[in-house]
């Protein structure tokens, strides 16, 4: 049976699609089977992201209408053979998804896959409730600023409530924190909230800080995952939350201010 991972947040724009991608893609390369499900009916981004937007025949929506059959709808990636696309619909209404159809197609991916993302839309609309009610870990997105944090805290009370975990009985969601946007200097000066002041404030385990960066707008321009470019500090941070989420002891990076290097040291090519 596959793990049901989704990606939520309270508040839009923390980077919840980057962050499907760039998770879906690094359990991928690690061998894993996976597949990442856009939940955004609408809103359609994920393609975009994973550069396979002219590919898009089939969606969600109509595999639960039964208009399409799931290998129909199912994109591999180009980059990675173990990885596919779930893409949402750009034309219905997120009242499409109901239960018993997300449940069905969840259900049959269950038996091929090794790992489902579902790249939740942000808020308690329909489509998020749809993604984090199956869940059996979240990730839970959040820039370090007090209103996207207070939004993700909602998040986690529908988690320990309203999923098909807590009406059943059975162990609780997984949690984990993902900081995105994180600039050390502007927690430096006070203007953003620091990793400790998230922590307590969510009190849910840290899975990555993922550095402000200009190579994500770039990567998402391009339609590769960032998790790819692992020239940047942004894949570099992807890569390493990818590792704690399959249990590996990774030391966190990126959280303090970098010296820049004198004009000698650079000439000189030292560090």
């Amino acid at each position: 049976m596959a793990k049901i991972i989704v990606v939520t947040s309270g508040k839009g724009g923390v980077g919840k699609t980057t962050t499907s991608a760039a998770i879906s893609t690094g359990l991928a390369q690690r061998g894993h089977k996976t597949v990442v499900i856009d939940f955004d009916v609408g809103l359609r981004n994920l393609d975009l992201i994973m550069g396979c937007e002219r590919r898009v025949v089939y969606d969600f929506v109509n595999v639960i209408n039964g208009e399409a059959t799931l290998n129909q709808a199912l994109i591999k990636d180009k980059r990675n053979e173990t990885l596919y696309i779930l893409p949402a619909s750009q034309t219905r209404d997120k009242d499409a998804l109901t239960t018993e159809g997300v449940e069905k197609v969840l259900n049959e991916l269950s038996e091929e896959f090794d790992y489902i993302i579902c790249d939740s839309p942000a808020g308690i609309e329909k489509g998020a409730q749809m993604a984090l009610y199956f869940a059996d870990a979240a990730i839970v997105t959040t820039n370090p600023e007090v209103s996207s944090v207070r939004d993700s805290d909602r998040i986690l009370g529908i988690l320990q409530s309203k999923s098909r975990r807590a009406e059943q009985g059975l162990a609780p969601v997984e949690e984990y924190l993902l900081l995105t946007r994180y600039n050390p200097e502007r927690v430096e000066a006070g203007e953003m909230l620091g990793v400790k002041d998230v922590e307590d404030i969510l009190a849910i385990p840290l899975l990555g800080v993922i550095p402000e960066s200009e190579a994500v707008l770039k990567a998402s321009n391009q339609g590769v995952p960032v998790i790819l470019d692992n020239e940047s500090d942004a894949g570099q941070a992807y890569d390493d939350a990818v590792s704690r989420l399959l249990g590996d002891q990774v030391e966190h990076r990126f959280l303090e201010v970098q010296k820049k290097k004198g004009f000698l040291s650079r000439f000189l090519g030292g560090k």
